[in-house]
């Protein structure tokens, strides 16, 4: 009785507080294919049951339920509406849907204990991926060649968000927004005091460690250009490039991070398993993983090219330190014009937290639909490289905050190398499986923060934890996350 008394109190509260950023609705459950199942739908079950049962199953996108074949994240999720009316559409719509899919299931499979695997497949991943392909296509075919279920495929095709809005409710969000909204204002004047302080003198009095890609001439703009413009490009408006000519652009695009070295903690290095329940960072190698992204900006695909460098841990500044624990990081984005020219920069922490963004001339900020919503923090703007330059981004010890942005000439510094951010989907293990570093619900094992048992009522599961792409909730004020197909129109139009 008193859990319904709480609810509906927090329910007349939410109503009356006028709060747009909050919804209790919820859309109604997406409806499932209602054929005979077959024995390929029967063996693809098996194989859900038992990356279940064994804590592998990959989050990286959104199985469509009812499709087992189908996987969307939200860039792809953002085409559903409008493609079972196109048929070429349509047919790019399923083709990225089901290579979602089948990367997610080589993850599941090569992760999966030997004796689950020899369950489905007699121990043999090659062989249960063979059959995946096999029983994928005769299900696609036979599915989608009625237009009922091309249609129920799109409906279903939707990514949740990373809210909880039970959290929301019970903790009485209209109540305690207030209170946290101080917290972001104080965070965003000291973030913008500390860019401040590094326009103003760049020298740090710590140590400073200087991470570089390898040297070599970066790309032009207009090489840059030239190289996207002759990419092919699918249906869905992505450009495709060559893996070479893709390797190039983010050896162009990648940052130089200077990091004031107060300890180990401070070191970047490359994920791995050792004898431990959660991984660590081997700062003997410094590594910095890449992957390619894409958002809507109008009619165009723009393609963004992501950066994430990673620490041992944020060691604690005190006992009562809530932020501080294992894993660290930081993750930068280039979002690239047409013409191959950076169009806006934007950066978080692998938790999801201190959402920056950092637009170009060419930009303009619009304002927020929803006053008091977390929007698009704007602590410095973009500088402007030229030449043979390298965006830099500046690091404060301990906390990883990044505290200035600045392009400067190249220059030796500690030589990082750039690796595929999906391989942290699959690592070796010490005794030759495989396992990821994220769990199935997208969280990183071992790298909780005590922040979260305070800031549980904002609805970001596990605040603090670092978390796999897709599952960044950047906002504790309103929603927004890292991959939202629209973040950045919505938010900065081009200069007239």
């Amino acid at each position: 009785m008193h859990k319904r008394i709480l609810l509906g109190l927090a329910i007349v509260l939410l109503n009356l507080s006028g709060c747009a950023t909050f919804d209790l609705s919820r859309e109604p459950a997406p409806a499932r294919v209602s054929r005979v199942d077959s024995p390929c739908g029967q063996w693809l079950a098996a194989v859900d049951g038992a990356v279940s049962r064994a804590g592998v199953k990959d989050a990286a996108a959104y199985p469509v339920p009812g499709f087992p074949y189908l996987r969307v994240d939200r860039f792809t999720a953002s085409f559903a509406r409008q493609a079972p009316g196109n048929d070429a559409l349509f047919a790019a719509w399923t083709r990225a849907a089901r290579a979602l899919d089948r990367e997610g299931r080589a993850v599941e499979l090569r992760n999966l204990p030997a004796a689950a695997l020899a369950g489905i497949a007699a121990g043999s991943s090659a062989a249960a991926a063979s059959r995946y392909e096999s029983c994928a296509d005769q299900l696609m075919i036979a599915d989608l060649a009625d237009p009922a279920l091309r249609q129920l495929a799109a409906a279903n095709a939707r990514v949740p968000d990373d809210y909880n809005d039970f959290n929301r409710v019970v903790g009485l969000y209209p109540l305690v927004r207030p209170i946290f909204a101080a917290g972001v204002a104080r965070w965003h004047e000291e973030a913008v005091e500390a860019f401040r302080r590094y326009e103003k003198n760049p020298r740090s009095a710590t140590p400073v460690t200087r991470y570089a890609p390898r040297q070599e001439k970066p790309l032009s703009q207009s090489e840059a250009a030239a190289m996207l413009a002759q990419a092919p490009r699918d249906a869905l408006g992505r450009v495709v490039p060559a893996s070479r000519e893709l390797e190039r652009l983010f050896e162009a695009y990648a940052p130089v991070f200077e990091v004031e070295s107060g300890g180990t903690f401070d070191a970047l290095g490359a994920l791995e398993w050792r004898d431990e329940p959660h991984p660590s960072v081997a700062t003997a190698r410094p590594v910095v993983y890449r992957r390619i992204a894409y958002t809507r900006y109008g009619a165009e695909v723009l393609p963004q090219l992501v950066y994430t460098a990673w620490f041992p841990e944020r060691p604690r500044e005190s006992a009562a330190d809530i932020l501080a624990g294992k894993l660290d990081g930081l993750v930068f984005r280039v979002t690239l014009a047409r013409d191959g020219s950076p169009l806006v920069f934007d950066s978080i922490h692998p938790c999801g937290c201190y959402h920056m963004f950092f637009p170009t001339a060419r930009l303009r900020e619009l304002p927020s639909p929803r006053p008091g919503d977390e929007w698009s923090f704007v602590p410095a703007s973009a500088p402007s490289a030229a030449g043979a330059q390298r965006i830099v981004l500046h690091l404060q010890s301990r906390t990883h905050y990044l505290t200035g942005i600045s392009a400067e000439a190249e220059r030796a510094g500690v030589e990082y190398a750039l690796e595929d951010e999906d391989s942290l989907r699959s690592l070796q293990l010490p005794d030759g499986g495989y396992r990821s570093i994220y769990a199935a619900d997208g969280l990183v094992t071992g790298s909780e923060r005590p922040e979260r048992w305070l800031f549980w009522p904002m609805g970001v599961p596990s605040a603090g934890t670092m978390r796999q792409w897709g599952h960044a909730a950047t906002a504790f004020l309103g929603r927004r996350h890292f991959d939202d197909a629209d973040l950045i129109e919505r938010r900065f139009a081009p200069v007239q």
